[in-house]
């Protein structure tokens, strides 16, 4: 049973971000560059506030392009949005891209599809992707948006967390109040309480409000939240927080209780290392699958606009069974997931 929403606010920086390089004049880009024989292609990531490092969502869209780097030539260049930007500076940034010739060009985070719709117009040539566009649209015959089913995948770690819960009591942790992010508390919820229906779900916990971005990056917000929530007897707890759930997993599995990790296996990640054994499985979010989509569609001249969705049909969400702690209910996860596929369990995507 719910017992509603709990909304934690924190205060707004305010702070600006002046761009060090400004876009010059011009329409066109070039999607290669010579070198010797063989074509370099340029692919430019305008990474989500965290950047590259953030052991979470922005790691998995740069795990892509790695792993394209090992079967293409290409040249990257890589830059991270900061908090509380305007709009403005992300289309500075992608305009900054598409005139010095990269192109693909990826904008990673819902936060660039109003930039990403408006700088394309200008550049027909250049082809661009929008990771988690946001309602799933996007415009122009040039610009594809991945979307995700993040409300299944959390199905199956909400059914996870109420399955080897103890106590009784699970809780949510989100990074920022925002649409996407209600997705993910929704499939939690729908599916702790599908699996064990007297499960207590205590009051989710938003880190900030748009436009403070923050709750997606500062590990100390994710502390203080998880710390409020063992407080109140949750012995499993599962954020969507970006690097901000970094404080979460570390503050829930110093206390020996149960977290549940996104985006990214966070089993593996070098930040929570010393509490790994505590990280029950993570919401797999395939970020890097769509990057190397993409990447390789320019590549080899496949590109289709539109949208592209991923779901626990295509393995595009999913969760991780590292460390064995999900060993002895995977069997019941795995049902869940046929059931979704075919239909049969509706997986909301509103709490």
């Amino acid at each position: 049973m719910r017992r509603g929403l709990k909304i934690s606010l924190v205060t707004m920086t305010g702070a600006a971000l002046t761009l060090s390089a400004a876009a010059c004049g011009g329409k066109k880009a070039s999607d290669t560059g010579g070198e010797g024989d063989k074509k370099t292609l340029k692919v430019g990531l305008a990474f989500d506030i965290g950047g590259r490092g953030d052991q979470s969502f922005n790691d998995s869209a740069a795990a892509g392009l790695d792993r394209v780097k090992k079967s293409l030539n290409i040249q990257t260049n890589e830059i991270s949005a900061k908090p509380d930007e305007p709009d403005s500076d992300k289309e500075s940034r992608l305009r900054l891209m598409a005139n010095q010739g990269y192109n693909p060009v990826v904008g990673v985070g819902f936060a660039y599809t109003t930039s990403i719709n408006k700088v394309a117009k200008d550049f027909p040539n250049t082809k661009f992707l929008v990771v988690d566009a946001d309602q799933c649209k996007v415009e122009g015959a040039n610009v594809l948006g991945a979307c995700f089913s993040e409300e299944q995948g959390s199905f199956l770690v909400g059914a996870a967390a109420a399955l080897k819960s103890k106590s009784g009591k699970i809780g949510f942790i989100g990074g920022v109040n925002v649409p996407l992010i209600h997705k993910f508390q929704a499939g939690y919820e729908a599916g702790a309480e599908h699996a064990k229906s007297d499960i207590e779900i205590l009051p989710a916990n938003y880190l900030t409000q748009p436009p403070n971005f923050d709750g997606f990056k500062n590990p100390a917000l994710g502390k203080e939240a998880a710390k409020g929530m063992l407080d109140d007897g949750a012995d499993v707890i599962y954020h969507a927080a970006g690097g901000a759930g970094i404080g979460v997993i570390q503050t829930a599995g110093g206390a020996q209780k149960w977290a549940i990790g996104v985006d990214s296996d966070q089993y593996n990640q070098p930040a929570v290392a010393s509490v790994k054994e505590y990280i029950l499985t993570s919401m797999i979010k395939r970020v890097d699958l769509a990057v190397y989509d993409f990447v390789n569609s320019v590549s080899n001249g496949s590109f289709q606009p539109g949208t592209k969705k991923y779901d626990l049909s295509n393995d595009g969400v999913g969760f991780s069974s590292s460390g064995g702690k999900v060993d002895d209910i995977k069997a019941k996860l795995d049902g869940y997931k046929a059931e979704i596929v075919a239909g049969k369990i509706k997986v909301p995507t509103k709490p």
